[in-house]
């Protein structure tokens, strides 16, 4: 897909302040430092529209993205090491059960795991919880450049086992770096919405 516009609309805490836009939403999920902002920046074709940030647990709100006025990309907090107290993490964990469980715009769930490392039980935990409430996932495997060619069908593997990816759910190596998967991951986003 071609971007020419891309906007963050929005932060948002709670239901009633989701924006009103009646667009299909692409959630991104993941691990703090997995690297979601350079996702959404590859995919849009932009340096910094998502801050990336060497600390962990900077994205603290759902961010809404406005996608050539088509489409939403919904940033999640992400979860696992950020140095938060574990009533912030409950308070992020309470609002984005709220988001994952109401919002109708929701067709798709982007959860983004490291290739390089088996998935985390957080990781584990998120893809059962989608599964459970009925949302399509697509998991997007980062850092693809850091994994040598000869060993990412193996890391691919791995993945896919510890995960217990289900039928129809997508898995697909991504590169920030260098837009390995992409197009691929477009095309899905495409069918979801």
């Amino acid at each position: 897909m071609k971007v020419n516009e891309a906007e963050i609309v929005l932060s948002a805490v709670k239901k009633d302040q989701y924006p009103n836009e009646n667009l299909p939403e692409i959630a991104l999920a993941g691990r703090s430092n997995v690297g979601k902002s350079s996702f959404i920046n590859k995919m849009i074709n932009r340096k910094a529209l998502a801050r990336t940030s060497s600390k962990p647990g900077k994205t603290q709100t759902l961010n809404f993205y406005r996608i050539n006025n088509h489409l939403m990309f919904t940033d999640v907090p992400g979860y696992g090491y950020a140095k938060v107290s574990k009533k912030e993490r409950e308070k992020w964990g309470r609002m984005m059960e709220e988001y994952f469980q109401t919002r109708d715009e929701l067709k798709l769930t982007v959860l983004l795991v490291d290739l390089r490392h088996p998935p985390t039980e957080d990781d584990i935990i998120m893809y059962d919880f989608l599964k459970h409430i009925g949302i399509p996932t697509l998991v997007i495997a980062t850092k693809l450049d850091k994994v040598k060619k000869s060993q990412r069908a193996k890391h691919v593997k791995v993945i896919k086992e510890a995960l217990d990816l289900e039928e129809g759910d997508e898995l697909v190596p991504f590169s920030a770096e260098t837009g390995e998967g992409k197009d691929q991951a477009w095309k899905i986003i495409r069918q979801a919405i």
